[in-house]
């Protein structure tokens, strides 16, 4: 395709409802074994840094684009690209400049969630391959978007949960569907890690290094204020997913890949709040969620607490766990129910592709093998979704007391634990009373994993997408 022609469709593409396959081939330069892969790095405040210097890094990778609505990154970032890959970079604050070059070869996406999918999307109809930072999206149906598109489009797509580029988890989850220690009763993910009050601050006019509007996207238009910028806009519906889509997808995405064949859930449910102070946040700082799947008897239960560590007794764990029919596997060792002593689980000799998760990305590149990724698109969507479904069902649910019981609890011990352990780090960990203290109680909702959709219920079918600010608009359906 020329220039022009690439161009004249992503104009059209942010502006329509359908990616058509007649208006882009997707094929992008063909690649010799030793030639150099251009990358723009979209994304360079925080993450991004780790994204530039692992790229810079490598044999036959230039860093070409720095790309960032806050030109005032540009200086240190283009000295960190010189000093590492001995190429000054083009910096501009569009990536739709980046996408334009059709000399780019990739894209590296270390954005706000809320542009993760469409900046994926787009890169795919312009030929171009992603890495694309966790979560891959920020609602289900853009997941479910750049997926699709990255197929129609032959591009090669990595999602950011690196635990999947990791020789020690992947012979953890081998061991796991291997049943040497029991069927698999429950996947637990935990991602409790200090998450403290960001307070309030006023809106004001955005600096004149940033281009607000571009940093919006696709979100919903409104004023700047600098608990956004650039970090906080985690704890906002608008932009972010809360820690369980931040932190917590990484420890979802492991709790999910331990659970064989499971793709979408066809129950889930959640509760939480945010506890202990008021400030200009949204998203719960506490919370747990439970899933269920339509092919095995296998739960996953999924715990966040925020109010850990400085001013809570209560420690911070960021970790995985699987609970068996003979005890439970954590920290690479296995532990019998019946208390006998513990023992190291064995090697397998299974191992995931080499290179790490930028190495892996940049390999698979080359060979045009989607199947060697260690995180492909399709399993980033599954992961990223599960954290999205349980928002959906938190933000549809009703205040309740803690001395209420709920039948969604059922009889699992895991799930009565977890919400005990959210329960003594308001009480015990913070101080908090929990007589007269409320929480919200999700909907529990009833999923059609196949066409990922709740059957009959419009209200939560809405909150699986988001209306979106033109020109920045997510596509409908891939045709």
């Amino acid at each position: 395709m020329s220039r022009i022609s690439r161009r004249r469709f992503i104009k059209q593409a942010t502006a329509g409802v359908a990616v058509t396959a007649a208006a882009v081939s997707g094929a992008g330069r063909v690649l010799g074994a030793n030639e150099r892969i251009r990358i723009g790095v979209a994304g360079i405040h925080g993450r991004g840094g780790s994204h530039i210097g692992s790229f810079a890094g490598m044999k036959d990778v230039e860093v070409a684009y720095l790309i960032d609505p806050d030109s005032s990154l540009f200086p240190s970032r283009s000295k960190q690209v010189e000093q590492k890959g001995g190429n000054a970079p083009e910096c501009v604050q569009d990536v739709r400049r980046a996408l334009e070059d059709k000399n780019l070869d990739a894209i590296s996406i270390a954005t706000c969630n809320h542009w993760h999918s469409l900046m994926t999307i787009w890169a795919c109809q312009a030929g171009k391959d992603v890495y694309v930072e966790k979560p891959l999206s920020h609602n289900v149906h853009e997941g479910r978007i750049a997926a699709e598109a990255a197929r129609k489009y032959n591009r090669i797509v990595q999602h950011g949960t690196q635990q999947r580029a990791s020789d020690g988890r992947t012979n953890e989850i081998a061991v796991v569907h291997s049943g040497k220690y029991g069927k698999l009763l429950v996947s637990k993910g935990y991602c409790c890690k200090p998450r403290w009050s960001i307070g309030h601050k006023e809106t004001e006019k955005a600096p004149a290094s940033l281009d607000f509007d571009v940093w919006l996207g696709p979100a919903p238009e409104q004023p700047f204020h600098r608990n956004l910028v650039h970090y906080n806009w985690h704890w906002f519906w608008d932009f972010g997913n809360g820690d369980i889509g931040n932190q917590g997808v990484h420890e979802m995405d492991v709790a999910l890949w331990a659970i064989k064949g499971a793709t979408m859930p066809s129950r889930v449910w959640s509760l939480g709040g945010r506890f202990a102070y008021e400030d200009q946040g949204h998203t719960p700082n506490t919370q747990m969620a439970v899933f269920e799947y339509p092919h095995t008897e296998a739960k996953l239960v999924f715990e966040v607490r925020g109010l850990v560590g400085g001013k809570s007794r209560d420690s911070r764990k960021v970790a995985n766990e699987y609970y068996t029919t003979e005890g439970m596997i954590s920290g690479g060792r296995f532990y019998p129910k019946n208390g006998g002593e513990a023992e190291r689980i064995p090697n397998l000799g299974v191992k995931a592709e080499p290179g790490g998760i930028f190495g892996n990305f940049i390999n698979a590149v080359r060979s045009r093998d989607a199947k060697t990724l260690n995180a492909p698109v399709e399993v980033g969507h599954y992961s990223s979704a599960h954290c999205h479904l349980a928002n959906v069902s938190y933000r549809l649910g009703k205040r309740v007391p803690f001395n209420q019981k709920t039948r969604a609890f059922g009889d699992d011990r895991v799930v009565h634990d977890t919400f005990k352990a959210l329960e003594n780090n308001l009480s015990k960990g913070v101080g908090l009373k929990l007589e007269g203290l409320t929480y919200q109680l999700g909907r529990t909702l009833e999923m059609d994993p196949k066409a990922e959709k709740f059957p009959g219920d419009d209200e939560a079918n809405k909150l699986l997408t988001r209306p979106y600010r033109a020109p920045f608009l997510v596509p409908d359906r891939v045709v």
